[in-house]
């Protein structure tokens, strides 16, 4: 399954309050301009910044080119 598309139009960053991006086969949240990456467990959005995990370049290009759709992009 994956989030609802509704719930995707209004999410954002906890941080930084800007649009993150849905990696729908892995079911993660990426924050392009940080780099942190928060899970999505059940269909359900852990958005808790001391839950969130950093990636690497390599690892955050991987998870750009992966099928997914920015939140808040209505």
């Amino acid at each position: 399954m994956s989030l609802d598309s509704w719930l995707l139009g209004i999410l954002r960053d906890p941080i930084d309050r800007g649009p993150l991006w849905y990696v729908e086969g892995e079911d993660l949240l990426l924050n392009p301009r940080s780099s942190q990456v928060y899970a999505v467990v059940d269909d359900i959005a852990v958005m808790m910044p001391e839950e969130a995990r950093v990636v690497d370049a390599a690892e955050k290009a991987r998870l750009l080119a992966a099928p997914g759709r920015m939140t808040g992009d209505d």
